[in-house]
């Protein structure tokens, strides 16, 4: 069951990077992935139940990073670092921004999808607040994190792969200071 979910939320990802934020439809991503329109309703009703579906799949995958973190000084402000962007530039931050990129414009058609992103990017603006570093630098990090990632989501001049390392390491660098 839960393998039929997953393809049915990567087919979903696909019906939006190839064909846009319009073409999202049950029927297209039913068609996607190979599955019967019964087998898409048994795991998703409606167009609304499928957008929320990839962001809490999205959402589930930071929190479970974030919950490993462990209460060492900084340790959740470095896995934001290292769950957001790869030490090096990879494929698989491609195909991580791919599904971000697909949230994204699902949430163009279900604007309230990001309604719980929103709050679980509050908690986890919390949870760096108390992560026994300088909020404020934790804060810090995480605001160049977030505009480095939407700068290779929208290939917005994203660094190249020299620049990527040193910014990823400089930044790294000042969550081990205090």
């Amino acid at each position: 069951m839960a393998d039929t979910r997953n393809r049915l939320l990567d087919a979903a990802t696909e019906v939006l990077l190839r064909d846009g934020a319009q073409a999202l439809t049950l029927e297209a991503v039913a068609g996607e992935a190979q599955v019967s329109k019964g087998g898409l309703f048994y795991h998703f009703p409606t167009k609304q139940a499928l957008v929320a579906g990839m962001v809490d799949r999205l959402v589930a995958r930071f929190d479970t990073a974030l919950a490993e973190a462990g209460d060492e000084p900084g340790a959740a402000t470095r896995v934001y670092l290292t769950a957001t962007v790869e030490q090096r530039p990879t494929a698989a931050g491609v195909s991580a921004d791919r599904t971000t990129a697909a949230l994204l414009a699902a949430a163009l058609v279900e604007p309230e999808a990001l309604t719980p992103l929103r709050e679980t990017y509050r908690a986890w603006q919390r949870r760096l607040e108390r992560d026994g570093i300088d909020p404020a630098l934790a804060t810090v990090v995480r605001l160049a994190v977030d505009g480095w990632w939407l700068s290779r989501l929208v290939d917005l001049a994203p660094p190249a792969p020299d620049l990527h390392e040193r910014v990823y390491a400089l930044l790294d660098g000042l969550i081990g200071r205090n």
